[in-house]
């Protein structure tokens, strides 16, 4: 069993994503980041950065003690790894998927936050910073788009590579990007987005987090943040 900490954002799908293609059992422990719930002592413990997803592997492959991952790329590859599923086996295949991978945790995930926060939630709009983190996420959108033009999925397989990225494009509207101007990218997007699994784990955020806006006090709590 796998217990997750999980809130509704893009780095907590992924890890909902791959549980419910992989079908391995698993409990939502829901980490309210706009009251925040990731400061709270037991949690940190788990994730000590204070960020959402973390889970605890109740049942380790060696039988030992249960064993807590934090950061959704380890997390990945921690459960690519204990089922063999999604993470090629074969060293070229592997290096594959593990780069992208790596490219989405160092560019696609950070980038984009940014592109959101200056868009949709920074108190003053400063139109360079908009600029900025707009016309990065059109480079990055064309990074992924030009991998995309020869094969079905980033790896070639449908791998962790593709669970990792697609919930950052989900929001694409509010990055201020049209997936027509993307076609390679487009046709994957709705090739994740069709697959059974991904509907049902879209379908858990939505009985947890049913809230669309984000009030001032959840902003501060969010933003806000310095050193404990």
């Amino acid at each position: 069993m796998i217990d997750l900490y999980y809130w509704t954002t893009p780095n907590g799908h992924k890890i909902t994503i791959f549980l419910e293609e992989a079908e391995l059992p698993y409990t939502i422990k829901p980490i309210n980041i706009g009251k925040g719930d990731q400061f709270q002592p037991d949690f940190l413990k788990i994730s000590p950065n204070n960020r959402i997803p973390a889970i605890v592997d109740q049942a380790p492959a060696d039988g030992g003690e249960p064993i807590s991952v934090f950061e959704s790329g380890a997390i990945l590859q921690y459960l690519a790894e204990k089922t063999g599923k999604f993470l090629l086996s074969d060293i070229r295949g592997r290096a594959e998927v593990m780069q992208w991978l790596f490219w989405q945790m160092g560019g696609l995930g950070p980038m984009l936050g940014q592109n959101h926060h200056f868009s949709q939630y920074a108190p003053e709009k400063i139109p360079y910073a908009i600029n900025r983190y707009v016309k990065e996420t059109e480079r990055l959108y064309g990074v992924l788009d030009d991998r995309l033009a020869d094969r079905e999925f980033v790896a070639g397989d449908y791998s962790i590579a593709d669970m990792a990225a697609y919930p950052w494009i989900v929001p694409y509207e509010r990055q201020g990007q049209n997936l027509e101007d993307f076609p390679h990218l487009n046709r994957w997007f709705h090739a994740i987005q069709s697959r059974p699994a991904v509907k049902r784990a879209y379908a858990k955020a939505e009985q947890i987090n049913r809230a669309s806006t984000m009030t001032d006090a959840e902003k501060a709590i969010l933003f806000g943040q310095g050193r404990r």
